[in-house]
C-alpha cells in the first residue's frame, strides 16, 4: 500500500476509534424511557447508565493515556477496541439493570483508550505523511463533533426499529472494523517497556493511579450530586484523597502524573485551563438550549434535535478551515480569534430573551458552531506541541478530562441559574455567566506561548 492512502486509511481508522466515545454518551439519551420501562426504574436510577459511562470515561482516560506512553498506542488502541466488542456483544444479556451500568462502564474504559492513544499515533503519521499534526488531529476532531451530533438521531432509529440492545450492538461492527484498520495501517509501536510484570507492575505507580481515579469520581459525584445526602462527604474525602495523591506523586521516582514536570510546563496547563472554561460556555448552551426551546418554547424534542443539528455542522466545516488558518498564522492567532468569536456569539444568545423564533435559534446554533470548531482544534493542537512525544498519551487524557469537568462545571451552573426551570429570565443569567467565563477563557489564551522545543 502506498503510503499516502496508507495514512488516511490510518486516520480513518482511528478517527472512527475516536468517535464511539462521543457517539456512546449522546446514542443513550434517546433509550432512557424505554430502560425505565423494561427494567421498572424511576428517573433518579435510570440515569445512572449515562453516569456510569461519564465517570468512567473522565477518569479512564488520563489512565489510558499513561498506558498507552508506557507499552505502546497501536497496542493499546487495538485492546481498548477488543473490549469494547466483547463488552457491547454480551450487555444486552444483562440480567438487571446493574450489570448494565457495569456494561456502560466498562464500554467507556474501552472507548476512552482511544482518543490518547491516537494522539500518540498522530505524531507518527503525520510525520510518515510529511504533513503538520494539525491536518490528522483536525480529522479526529471532526469525528468527534460529528458522532456526538448524530448520536441521538442514530440511536433514536435503532431504539424504534430494534430496541435499546441495538444501542450496544452496532458497536461491535465499529469497534472491530477500527481495529483491523488500525492494525493494517497505523504504524507499529516504537520499542516501550518490557520486563517482568512484578517490575512493571511496582514500576506502574498503582496506588497512585487508584488515588487519582477515587478522588476523581468522589468530586465528580459530588458535583452531580449523584447522592444528595452524601454530597459533602464525598467532596471532602475525594479532597482529602486527592491531597494524598498529591504527595505521593511528589515523591515517587516513577509518579502516574509528574506533577512537578506539569507543574514547569506553564503552556499545557494554560491549555488545559483554557479548554476546561471554555467547555462550560459551550456545554452551557448544549445542555442549557434545549431545556430552554422544550420548557419556554414548547418545541417538540425532535425538532429541539434537529435545530441543535447546525452547531455541529458549522464545526466540521469550521475546523478544517481552521487546521489551514493554522498552518499560516499559528496556533495562538487562530486561538484568540476563536475565542473573540466565541464571546460575540454568547453576546448573542442574548437576543433568545426576547424571541425563541426557529430561524433565529438556527442562525445562532450554527454560529456557535464556529467558534466550537476553531477553538477546539486550536486548544488540541496546543496541547500537542505542549508536550514532549512520550508523554502526550496521559497529556491527551487529561485533556479530555478538562472537556468533562467544563461540562460538569456548565451542568451544575445551569442548576444554580435555574432551579425552577430554564425560562428567558434564567436564559438571560446564563448569558452573562457565559460571557464571564469567555473573558477568562480570553485572558488565558493570551497568556498561551507556544513551548519551546
Amino acid at each position: 500500500m502506498s503510503n499516502r492512502p496508507r495514512t488516511a486509511l490510518a486516520v480513518a481508522g482511528l478517527s472512527l476509534g475516536t468517535a464511539l466515545n462521543p457517539l456512546n454518551s449522546s446514542m443513550i439519551a434517546v433509550a432512557l424511557v424505554v430502560l425505565r420501562a423494561d427494567f421498572g426504574l424511576d428517573v433518579a436510577a435510570v440515569t445512572w447508565v449515562v453516569t456510569s459511562f461519564y465517570l468512567a470515561s473522565a477518569a479512564g482516560q488520563p489512565v489510558m493515556g499513561r498506558l498507552a506512553d508506557r507499552f505502546g498506542p497501536r497496542r493499546m488502541f487495538m485492546l481498548g477496541m477488543v473490549l469494547v466488542a466483547v463488552t457491547c456483544a454480551l450487555a444486552p444479556l444483562a440480567p438487571n439493570f446493574a450489570l448494565l451500568c457495569v456494561a456502560r462502564a466498562v464500554m467507556a474504559l474501552g472507548t476512552a483508550t482511544a482518543y490518547p492513544s491516537a494522539v500518540v499515533m498522530v505524531g507518527a503519521i503525520a510525520h510518515r505523511a510529511g504533513v503538520e499534526s494539525a491536518r490528522p488531529l483536525g480529522r479526529l476532531q471532526m469525528a468527534n463533533t460529528s458522532a456526538a451530533a448524530v448520536g441521538p438521531v442514530v440511536g433514536g432509529l435503532l431504539v424504534s426499529f430494534v430496541g435499546w440492545e441495538a444501542l450496544f450492538l452496532v458497536n461491535v461492527p465499529l469497534a472491530l472494523a477500527a481495529l483491523l484498520i488500525v492494525r493494517q495501517a497505523a504504524p507499529p509501536d516504537e520499542a516501550r517497556e518490557r520486563g517482568s510484570v512484578a517490575a512493571l507492575l511496582r514500576d506502574s505507580d498503582i496506588p497512585g493511579i487508584l488515588a487519582f481515579v477515587v478522588a476523581l469520581l468522589l468530586v465528580m459525584m459530588a458535583a452531580l450530586n449523584v447522592a444528595p445526602g452524601y454530597r459533602w462527604w464525598m467532596l471532602a474525602v475525594g479532597t482529602g484523597i486527592a491531597a494524598v495523591f498529591a504527595w505521593r506523586e511528589l515523591r515517587f521516582n516513577r509518579p502516574f502524573l509528574d506533577l512537578r514536570l506539569l507543574g514547569r510546563n506553564r503552556p499545557l496547563l494554560l491549555v488545559y485551563l483554557g479548554f476546561a472554561v471554555f467547555s462550560s460556555v459551550y456545554y452551557f448552551v448544549f445542555f442549557g438550549l434545549p431545556q430552554l426551546l422544550q420548557e419556554a418554547g414548547g418545541y417538540d424534542p425532535g425538532v429541539v434535535g434537529l435545530l441543535m443539528l447546525p452547531l455541529a455542522t458549522v464545526s466540521v466545516v469550521a475546523t478544517p478551515w481552521a487546521v489551514r488558518a493554522m498552518g499560516r498564522f499559528g496556533v495562538r492567532s487562530v486561538l484568540l480569534a476563536g475565542v473573540v468569536l466565541l464571546t460575540a456569539v454568547a453576546a448573542l444568545m442574548w437576543l433568545l430573551t426576547g424571541s425563541l423564533a426557529i430561524p433565529l435559534v438556527a442562525v445562532l446554533t450554527a454560529l456557535m458552531g464556529i467558534p466550537y470548531g476553531t477553538v477546539a482544534i486550536a486548544s488540541n493542537q496546543g496541547m500537542f506541541v505542549s508536550t514532549r512525544p512520550q508523554e502526550r498519551g496521559v497529556a491527551a487524557g487529561i485533556y479530555q478530562t478538562c472537556r468533562y469537568v467544563g461540562a460538569i462545571a456548565a451542568t451544575v451552573m445551569i442548576g444554580v441559574f435555574a432551579s425552577t426551570g430554564v425560562d428567558q429570565a434564567s436564559w438571560a443569567r446564563m448569558v452573562i455567566a457565559m460571557l464571564i467565563l469567555c473573558a477568562v477563557t480570553f485572558g488565558v489564551s493570551l497568556l498561551w506561548r507556544q513551548r519551546e522545543p
